[in-house]
């Protein structure tokens, strides 16, 4: 989430510049953007928001966050979450993990697990952390050098190019002791959650900023410190969490330069369950403008986006995605092309942001999607047992149709509003029982979900 004039320069850039051990994820075919599986082998999709409470600290650290959350989600058809936590709160004092907090987020976790809700935990920043007044890394990891910071209320995320933020980033991918306790953050996150049952992954840490060069253009600088300070940066971590968990996907993001067209620079992940996670937003979007479908902004993305996973054969995962004002004209157009454009590419999203009201907010005070964000709950896939020839969904309709070649196990469907309402059918040597369906191994089986007339 971010409203940011300078973005806007990106952008403009961006159009001149146009663990050992680890039980292997899936093929590294050149050129093809694999799907993200689960431990049984079959294809995923991940449907879902981020859950947050970026209000409350400590003794009421995550309190916003309530078992309805995910009572909701999954009324709603979605089965995937985005679970921001805050290093600040886990170590509030170096060395000094908050075993609360950890039973906080167990917590969260448990009511996930409830509801059959897949969780990615976050390792969320914005803006730093809590020394420029917000989230994520701790004040006692934040080093300066005395440079300036000035807070701009208005453009919050224009605070990240205020020279105190970037020599903090500096000093956090530099500094051999910070390099130390991030990993040892992770490793302590890794430990407790990775027998989890709602546990799928970790995001190493949202949204990685820098520090520019003097004479330096943003698209530019964005290449730099994705090639120099997060790839080694994402590798360190990948390690520190394969110390203690070897059977989760680890998720890496590039710079949000990626959100305006900038191809990434990031390097090798050399994890065999890497996931590639870039944010999906549009600056004048952002602002509160709305969608152009002549501007060409979602071909651009895709196309950019997309080199990363296809050159290093890992998934993609958007970790955030959606306007602040859904109800402009055109936002009914842009949540069909944004979904159309996602499913061509990605295992799965997490909408921006679970939680009840306006704004950002899915979900109205009763808990019911609002207004266009309701386009984002069709039936879809959780899982296939076996390799997946096609599948489309037709809003027209309102009908989901996949093609597959079954393996061995169980493809999960899920439609909002459980089963009532709508209709499965199965072409091929197969059966379906509520939303599971089961086929003879290597068969082409056909599975058509529709409302019910």
């Amino acid at each position: 989430m971010r409203t940011n004039k300078f973005l806007a320069a990106v952008g403009c850039c961006a159009v001149l510049a146009t663990g050992a051990g680890v039980p292997a994820a899936h093929a590294r075919e050149a050129g093809v953007i694999p799907r993200l599986t689960d431990e049984q082998g079959r294809a995923l999709t991940l449907r879902g928001w981020n859950v947050e409470d970026k209000a409350h600290r400590g003794d009421q650290a995550l309190s916003a966050i309530a078992e309805r959350t995910f009572r909701d989600l999954r009324a709603n058809g979605f089965g995937f979450a985005r679970l921001l936590v805050f290093w600040d709160d886990l170590e509030p004092v170096r060395g000094q993990y908050s075993q609360a907090y950890l039973g906080k987020i167990q917590r969260v976790l448990d009511w996930a697990h409830r509801y059959d809700v897949r969780v990615v935990i976050d390792a969320h920043q914005d803006v730093f952390g809590p020394a420029f007044g917000h989230r994520g890394i701790p004040e006692w990891a934040t080093r300066t050098d005395g440079l300036p910071f000035t807070p701009h209320p208005d453009d919050w995320f224009s605070e990240y190019y205020e020279p105190a933020v970037q020599r903090a980033f500096t000093h956090l991918y530099g500094d051999e002791d910070l390099r130390k306790a991030q990993a040892a953050m992770w490793q302590v996150l890794a430990r407790r959650f990775a027998h989890h049952p709602a546990v799928l992954g970790y995001d190493l840490i949202n949204e990685p900023m820098g520090e520019f060069r003097e004479g330096e253009d943003p698209a530019t600088a964005a290449r730099r410190i994705e090639a120099e300070q997060l790839t080694p940066m994402y590798n360190r971590l990948a390690r520190a969490v394969r110390s203690a968990d070897r059977r989760h996907w680890v998720f890496v993001e590039p710079t949000p330069a990626v959100g305006e067209g900038v191809p990434t620079g990031l390097g090798k992940i050399k994890d065999p369950k890497a996931v590639y996670a870039p944010h999906f937003y549009n600056t004048a979007m952002e602002a509160g403008a709305d969608y152009d479908p002549s501007a060409g902004w979602i071909e651009s993305y895709e196309s950019a986006v997309t080199a990363y996973p296809k050159k290093y054969g890992v998934p993609v995962v958007v970790g955030e995605w959606g306007p602040l004002n859904s109800e402009l004209p055109h936002m009914a157009r842009f949540y069909t092309d944004a979904l159309a454009s996602l499913a061509r590419y990605t295992s799965g999203w997490a909408g921006y942001v679970w939680c009840y009201g306006g704004g950002y907010c899915a979900a109205d005070a009763g808990g019911a999607l609002r207004g266009n964000k309701a386009l984002t709950a069709t039936p879809y896939a959780r899982a296939v047992a076996g390799r997946v020839r096609s599948e489309a969904y037709d809003p027209s309709t309102g009908t989901y149709r996949l093609v597959y070649v079954a393996g061995r196990g169980t493809t999960e469907l899920s439609v909002p509003s459980a089963l009532r309402g709508w209709r499965v059918r199965v072409a091929g040597p197969g059966s379906v029982r509520g939303l599971s369906v089961r086929a003879v191994a290597g068969a082409t089986v056909t599975v058509t979900v529709a409302p019910r007339a």
